[in-house]
């Protein structure tokens, strides 16, 4: 079937607005109707360090209604209401133990951008090959192909214009909180990068009823709005200020838990030294530089890396959305939204921080 995409040619280019043909789907697969897409920084990704896949359609924050299953598929139907996430096998160790997002066959079905099994694949007008598998699903798009394991059943009440954000970057920043370091009543944690995997987090920390919740950034109008959300101190990290003594001061002697977006790694060394002597600190930012401790830094602490909040999304997803009825959990006032041909724009808009979750309306 013919849809419109945003297609990625180039490194260096802007988007190409495109009609582009889709394969017939598969017995294992949903063909979905995109109503929402967030972008993500991890979309940005492919114009620096994966090139070798352009032409391609990003985007993996996808919600929308189903239009087709395949004919081995049994647990969704045409007419439901769905949010797309990460895909995964759901057959290893780690699947079972709903602990997808380590999937032994992650990388293969997430980052490739399409299907290893010889199917044929998106193509364009000239009928030349495009990547549409980016995390098992493409969703810069009117329409997408997913898998029965990555396509997630939602409350049909909820509005689908707000729900993509929620099959990564909100689920990263909550489920860090809430399933990886299981923040509890009164603990206090520190959130260094209030984006919107910060803001996630600082959320879910308010759901979790953490006792002390701290938010760290570069930019004012963010910490005024963590201050709404949840947060119940920020530290301004402006040039020359000391943020882990600042956090120190402001937690009473150092937070349980620390949760860095950033990846900079003078930012997670902050982090750490802002922890109490047996505080932990998840990590989540993708940063390309080492990072180097100091052995004398680390004595009773511990340093995780977090990927995609060690969520299930089958599970985690609705309880999101529940925590957002309830009105426990706003991430909807994170949300500008663009239509698809501003892609340039609302991507612009992410990466240099003046949205925190810009959201395409195909």
């Amino acid at each position: 079937m013919k849809i419109t995409a945003a297609v990625l040619r180039s490194a260096d280019q802007p988007y190409s607005i495109e009609t582009i043909e889709l394969p017939d789907i598969a017995a294992d697969e949903v063909l979905v109707r995109i109503v929402s897409a967030g972008i993500c920084h991890t979309d940005s990704i492919l114009r620096s360090t994966a090139s070798m896949l352009l032409p391609i359609i990003p985007g993996h924050e996808g919600a929308g209604v189903v239009e087709a299953v395949g004919t081995g598929v049994t647990s969704i139907s045409p007419g439901d209401h769905v949010v797309l996430s990460f895909d995964s096998c759901g057959q290893c160790r780690n699947c079972a133990d709903h602990l997808n997002p380590y999937c032994d066959l992650f990388a293969m079905k997430n980052f490739i951008g399409s299907k290893l099994d010889g199917s044929p694949p998106a193509t364009d007008l000239d009928g030349k090959a495009v990547a549409s598998r980016w995390f098992g699903q493409s969703s810069f798009a009117t329409y997408a192909i997913a898998s029965e394991q990555n396509t997630v059943v939602v409350d049909p009440e909820a509005d689908l214009r707000l729900l993509g954000p929620l099959g990564c970057g909100i689920q990263t920043g909550a489920g860090s909180v809430l399933i990886a370091l299981d923040v509890q009543p009164g603990e206090s944690i520190a959130v260094y990068g209030t984006g919107g995997v910060g803001m996630a987090a600082i959320m879910a920390a308010r759901v979790a009823e953490a006792g002390t919740i701290i938010a760290v950034d570069r930019h004012q109008h963010r910490l005024d709005l963590a201050m709404e959300l949840g947060a119940t101190h920020t530290v301004l990290a402006a040039d020359g200020v000391d943020v882990a003594g600042a956090v120190v001061t402001a937690s009473g002697g150092g937070t349980d838990y620390a949760f860095d977006t950033t990846g900079v790694p003078a930012v997670v060394t902050a982090a750490v030294a802002g922890l109490r002597p047996t505080g932990v600190c998840g990590l989540v930012g993708a940063g390309g530089d080492p990072l180097v401790f100091d052995p004398n830094a680390l004595f009773g602490k511990t340093v995780v890396g977090i990927f995609e909040g060690n969520a299930d999304p089958k599970q985690f997803i609705p309880r999101m959305i529940e925590l957002w009825q309830e009105g426990r959990f706003p991430f909807d006032r994170l949300i500008e939204t663009y239509t698809l041909s501003q892609i340039d724009e609302a991507e612009q808009a992410s990466l240099d921080g003046s949205v925190i979750k810009p959201v395409l309306l195909p």
